[in-house]
């Protein structure tokens, strides 16, 4: 490759800042560049946007209008005064390990008896499970609270009533058209449910929860405790950080920064490599959630939950570095699961399809998700990748963004032996005779749906231009005050024009380079873009990519992460 062979600076330049866009930066006091940003997102100065860059807890929704709350705090209370012993069974993903955590540590702040337990993948699967309810039924329990989990599970919900255990549901799945049989259904979804906010992860109602606990039982009871959780929990199922998330999750990672949970500090520290640094919102997603989710998806998610309960830090320690063992282990799965999807979508011509289908018994039931996700990122296509177990076939659908995945599980129903989720991401079930049926089915189906949406820009297009009149460590000081960026509110891509490269190499398959910008010096890194190397070494160029803080230069500069490279 040459820089011949780059795609020209012109075809995607945003252009300058818009007058509008100059007199927000003028009035904000904000840089020319993330001005443009904010102003091309629909933003103008004032309260609005001031509230919605100095977000605080005080503006919080008020959970009044959250069905069944009342009944919730009032049957837990109950439970807690006269000694009932309570259990709470969580899902096996970060999100359920942090709502049962939380959930668990507030009953026993108020003085009740409690047994927090996990689903496990590899013995019943997810949800509330029939081995989930003989494990709760174990413990003598009175009263079961479910975290993330629980609107699908009407027949063992059922089964617990009868046999004398109620039920108090936290869950921000579809909700069911037939009612469960429990005391209390806490979930925005619901239609009778007057919560305005309907993006909170499970983690967030169980703070809710502990929110009226408070208010029922003991005022005295400082709820902030379990934001650095929420936080986690939050990010890490890709919940849209708007509104109460964004509240929520910025507080939380303040609170993350100075943490007295032990195991999750340790997390944070490991995830950044040993340095003491401030953590973001994309630092949990890629650091601290994978670290959480790996024992559920390679073994016995016990593990997670128990780091995140520990006081006593030598032990915290220990538990973390087994959590780093094993998330080790599932990136080697998923390497060798990655280089199988692709050859075989190589000699079949799958990148030729609509949509894609993989399914092999070498396939871990654990890592498909991540190996789907990955798949689709890459072609940009709809993925379902299936674990076959004999004749049985477990698997996980992902999809390109505005790509309505269950509509196009739904339209090939019949094909399955089941399918639950949303439209981002679902799973599968299904035999492996049903799979070339289910492929045919489902192609059609996503090609359906794919001749009604728009035509999309490339994915690394970018939003807005580095203004030449902007001092760029200015600039990325603006861009950290647009925290946290994920779902919802993605972090700006900056167009970087006209950026000399002073010096590029290889590290393996991704790429670094030194570059001089006006007067500036910057580095950049480019996951994955080893291969254009040739083109840029040298060369005057543009980058395309967001601007972070380079925290293994002591963080008083900046690195481009870039996503491509184009010819000026």
């Amino acid at each position: 490759m040459t820089a011949d062979d780059l795609v020209s600076v012109d075809s995607c330049d945003p252009g300058p800042p818009s007058d509008e866009a100059c007199e927000l930066a003028r009035t904000v006091g904000f840089s020319f560049t993330v001005a443009d940003a904010l102003q091309r997102a629909g933003w103008a100065a004032g309260a609005k946007l001031d509230r919605w860059l100095e977000p605080k807890l005080a503006h919080l929704t008020p959970p009044d209008g959250m069905a069944d709350l009342d009944q919730a705090a009032q049957r837990v209370a109950d439970a807690i005064r006269s000694h009932e012993s309570i259990a709470v069974f969580g899902d096996y993903d970060c999100d359920g390990i942090t709502s049962t955590a939380i959930v668990t540590e507030a009953i026993e702040a108020l003085g009740g008896t409690v047994t927090p337990l996990l689903a496990n993948r590899f013995a019943g699967g997810y949800g509330f499970s029939n081995p989930g309810l003989e494990r709760v039924l174990q413990t003598k329990a009175s009263l079961l609270v479910t975290c993330d989990c629980g609107s699908a599970d009407h027949e063992r919900l059922a089964a617990a009533r009868k046999a004398g255990v109620d039920s108090v549901v936290i869950d921000h799945h579809l909700v069911p058209e037939q009612s469960l049989p429990a005391v209390a259904f806490l979930n925005p979804h619901r239609p009778d449910c007057g919560f305005p906010f309907k993006g909170l992860a499970s983690c967030g109602l169980a703070l809710i929860l502990a929110t009226a606990l408070r208010k029922t039982l003991d005022k005295r009871l400082d709820v902030r405790r379990w934001l650095d959780l929420v936080a986690v929990g939050t990010v890490a199922d890709v919940a849209p950080l708007e509104g109460d998330n964004r509240t929520l999750v910025r507080a939380g990672l303040a609170r993350l920064a100075a943490t007295e949970r032990v195991g999750l500090s340790a997390l944070a520290i490991k995830g950044a490599r040993g340095r003491k640094v401030p953590t973001t919102a994309e630092d949990v997603a890629f650091q601290i959630a994978p670290r959480i989710n790996a024992p559920g998806r390679m073994a016995d998610p016990k593990l997670a939950l128990d780091a995140l309960l520990e006081r006593d830090p030598g032990r915290a320690q220990a538990l973390v570095e087994q959590l780093d063992q094993i998330t080790q282990d599932r990136r080697d799965v998923q390497q060798t699961m990655m280089a199988e999807a692709l050859s075989e979508i190589a000699a079949k011509g799958f990148a030729q399809d609509p949509a894609i289908v993989l399914a092999s018994a070498n396939f871990h039931p654990g890592v498909v998700g991540i190996v789907a996700g990955r798949v689709t990122a890459q072609l940009g296509k709809p993925t379902v990748v299936v674990a076959l177990d004999g004749d049985t076939g477990r698997g996980s659908a992902r999809a390109p963004a505005g790509f309505r995945l269950y509509d196009s599980l739904v339209a090939c129903r019949e094909k399955l032996s089941g399918f639950g989720g949303h439209q981002a991401a679902a799973g599968v079930e299904l035999s492996a005779a049903q799979i070339e049926g289910f492929r045919d089915a489902w192609r059609q189906a996503c090609a359906d749906q794919l001749a009604t949406l728009p035509p999309s820009a490339e994915p690394w297009c970018p939003d807005v231009r580095l203004d030449e009149r902007d001092d760029v460590m200015q600039v990325l000081a603006d861009l950290e005050r647009l925290e946290p960026c994920g779902k919802g509110n993605r972090a700006p891509k900056l167009l970087f024009r006209d950026v000399e490269v002073v010096k590029s190499r290889r590290l393996k398959t991704h790429l670094k380079l030194d570059l001089r910008l006006g007067g500036a010096r910057l580095s950049a890194f480019g996951p994955d873009l080893a291969d254009l190397e040739p083109a840029v070494a040298g060369q005057r160029i543009a980058l395309v990519g967001r601007l972070k803080r380079d925290w293994w230069r002591g963080g008083t500069t900046a690195e481009v992460l870039m996503e491509t490279a184009l010819r000026s």
